[in-house]
């Protein structure tokens, strides 16, 4: 039995892709590439066979209205992503103790691309080293976490079908 098929309509319909995202959501949106922008390489979690956590080192790309993963064939990453698609994916928070923008986190599903036309407008735009696995993502938790005015940890959670929620902590 697939991911998809043992996935309730109701979870079904609380993803999406990175451009409803940002059409909900414009200035988090723009906010949380730009963390991702600011250092290559970040940090992906997957699932192990056994259910414990993987973290691993990732580039990311967002285009086309598409949050996208690539891999290296046969790599672990891919591997658990076919077993089983959920993945949280932490941006590089940088150097010391700066972190303008905030910390931000993407949580999801990753579904491998088959599609040999799709995979090659990917090559095109990126190239990346060939063969690869190629994963475009649907969105279930954006995350960022910031400090404002040196006295709140302000916490925006947005999850798709839900109002932006913002938490202020002293």
């Amino acid at each position: 039995m697939s991911q998809s098929s043992r996935t309730s309509p109701a979870a079904q319909k609380n993803r999406t892709d990175w451009a409803a995202f940002t059409a909900a959501e414009p200035g988090l949106a723009r906010t949380v590439e730009e963390r991702f922008a600011a250092h290559t390489h970040h940090v992906l979690a997957t699932l192990r066979r056994d259910g414990s956590p993987r973290t691993t080192g990732l580039e990311v790309r967002f285009l086309n209205g598409e949050l996208w993963l690539g891999m290296m064939p046969g790599s672990l990453k891919a591997l658990d992503l076919r077993r089983d698609p959920r993945f949280a994916l932490q941006a590089n928070p940088g150097e010391g103790t700066s972190m303008g923008g905030g910390d931000v986190r993407i949580s999801g599903r990753a579904i491998e691309v088959e599609d040999a036309a799709t995979k090659s407008r990917y090559v095109k735009e990126v190239e990346p080293p060939e063969p690869f696995h190629l994963f475009r993502t649907e969105l279930t938790e954006v995350v960022r976490t910031y400090v404002e005015d040196d006295e709140y940890l302000v916490l925006q959670v947005w999850k798709p079908g839900e109002p932006l929620r913002t938490v202020k902590r002293t």
